[in-house]
Formats: structure tokens, sequence, C-alpha cells
């Protein structure tokens, strides 16, 4: 079992998510992973810079710990082939460190090039799918192109490559996007305790590492702990339906006004008891997970690096993924 630190760009501002990816490496963290946002999901969040940029300088400030994203989407408000071009850097900077966390995306960033986002689900795997086929195609060397019924390639090449390219985990809210994770992707990355998800992967051939978000909430007590969610992160009780769809931070912030306090303790670990921790996080490993991700809404970073690295690194470790 592997165990990562989310990087919550939507709170933070650059030079901070740097000094927490820093923090986490010394409290042991396997790897950190930082969503790639353009909007934050709510206002009072305040914040969403740019993720590359973070990655490259985290990079540089740090020597063993892993880093990916998690997730960009490579369709719309990115291209695939410059997407291809900053893995493909940022795996040289890390020396091989950085997996590339890919999803089909939501309507809150993607929407900002004025290109439109897919109604259509299916519309939106199908164009994953051209992405991945590109950016595998560009890592092969050479100038390639690209025709596809989505997306185009003309007459490209990534110059610096990696001796081995990074690995691809590939976000699955339901079954389609399992199978594109086996047949495209080197893993999967998923955000609720979903067996399912996991057996449709395997069932499609998939055989990579299996990434969850852990919802969690840290603070020296349990009210202070649901407060800081209910605060910044009721957005993310509302479903993925709701979260891939809506364009701006007002919509979520209408959309989650009637969370209450008891919902947030149904779908976080709040408090400071190791025990709800780990359980929250057994959940994941029972269904099949073996890289679990702390995603920590509480309000002191700082103090819960230390109640990792004190109450939870050694238990976390000896959860066995299902399977």
């Amino acid at each position: 079992m592997q165990i990562g630190y989310k990087l919550a760009a939507e709170g933070y501002g650059p030079e901070e998510l740097v000094r927490q990816a820093v923090l986490a490496e010394r409290s042991g963290f396997d790897f950190v992973e930082i969503s790639d946002h353009y909007h934050p999901w709510l206002d009072n969040q305040g914040h969403s810079p740019f993720a590359w940029s973070v990655l490259g300088a985290i990079a540089a400030r740090t020597e063993r710990i892993g880093l990916a994203t998690g997730v960009t989407c490579p369709t719309v408000r990115y291209h695939p082939a410059i997407i291809a071009q900053a893995a493909a850097t940022l795996a040289l900077l890390s020396d091989g460190r950085f997996v590339l966390g890919v999803g089909s995306g939501e309507r809150l960033n993607e929407h900002v090039t004025g290109r439109g986002f897919p109604d259509s689900v299916h519309v939106r795997q199908e164009m994953l799918r051209e992405a991945l086929e590109i950016i595998r195609l560009l890592w092969r060397g050479g100038y390639r192109s690209y025709d596809g019924r989505y997306l185009r390639l003309e007459d490209a090449r990534v110059f610096d490559l990696p001796a081995a390219p990074p690995l691809i985990a590939v976000a699955a809210g339901g079954e389609e996007a399992a199978e594109i994770a086996a047949a495209l992707g080197d893993g999967l990355f998923a955000t609720e305790p979903r067996a399912d998800i996991v057996q449709r992967y395997r069932d499609s051939g998939g055989a990579g590492p299996r990434y969850a978000e852990v919802p969690v909430s840290w603070a020296e007590d349990t009210h202070t702990a649901v407060r800081a969610a209910l605060d910044t992160s009721r957005w993310a009780l509302t479903g993925w339906k709701v979260m891939s769809e809506l364009p701006n931070p007002v919509n979520f912030a209408a959309a989650s006004r009637t969370v209450r306090e008891e919902d947030i303790l149904g779908q976080f670990a709040c408090g400071n008891d190791p025990d709800r921790f780990v359980e929250a996080a057994k959940q994941y490993a029972d269904a099949g997970y073996d890289r679990l991700v702390m995603q920590n809404a509480g309000p002191d970073p700082d103090g819960f690096a230390d109640f990792y690295q004190r109450e939870l690194d050694g238990r976390l470790r000896e959860l066995t993924p299902r399977g």
C-alpha cells in the first residue's frame, strides 16, 4: 500500500503548495497529487494556480516523493500534444517520479476556452480515448500525425523524452472509463470506494496501480474539522453528475447550499481520532485500491502532517487491498 497527500490547489497559492509538498516528503508520504483546475470549486476557496508550474517547482525542491496530477483533462482546455510534452518534461525534471493522471474533465474548467464542453458523457470518453492515443503516439518519438473524429495532430514531435514514459492513471467514475483505463492507461484513478469499478478494470485486462482519494478533515476537535470541510469542500457531496456539469464556482455554491454538518460527517473522517481515518481508508482498500490519497479538508495542514506521521502512517500501510 502506498499513501499520498492531496495538494488542494483550489485552497492554497503556489508557494504554499510547494511548501506542503516538501512537508509531505518529510512526513513520509509516498507521493503528492495535485488537482489541475482553472477555477476553484467555490469562490471562498480563493485559489487555482497553474498545476504544471507548481509541479516543476516541487520536482526541484524534493528528492524522493512521487508527483501526480489528479487529474488533467487533455481534450478541451489542453490539447493532448501539450500534455504529452508537459508530462515528458516533468518526468525528466523529477527523475521519473511523475504519474500523469487524466480524466474526461469538468465543465468548471474546460468551458473557459470558449470551445464548448460536450454534453454527452460518451463523447467526452471518446475524446479521452483519442487524447490518450495521441499522447502514446508522441511518446514513441519522431514526427507524428493523427486524424481522429474529435482531435487532430499535425506533424508534431516531442523532442525531450524520458527513457521510460510516465505511467498514465485514468480516472473512472463508471464502467466505460474503467475500460479505457485498462485499454489505454497504466493505472486506475477513482474518488469513490467502488469495487465494481476496480472489477471492471481488472476484467478488461487492467493490472496496474489503483489510486483513490480518501476524504478526511483533521483538526484538534471534530466540530472544527466539520466546519472547515463544510466551508470549503461541501461541493464534494453534490455527486459526480453535478460536479462534471456546473460551469462556475457560484453554481457549486448554490448546488451545495443545503449540505449540512451531518452530511459532512457521513462523507469525511473528521476530528483527531486515528481510528476514524483508518476506517475511512479501509473502505477503499476493501474495494481494491492500493494507492490511497489523503484529501485533507481541515484547516491546519501542518497539524495533519504531524498527525499522519505519528498516528496513521504505519496503520494505513498495513491495509491490504482486496484482490
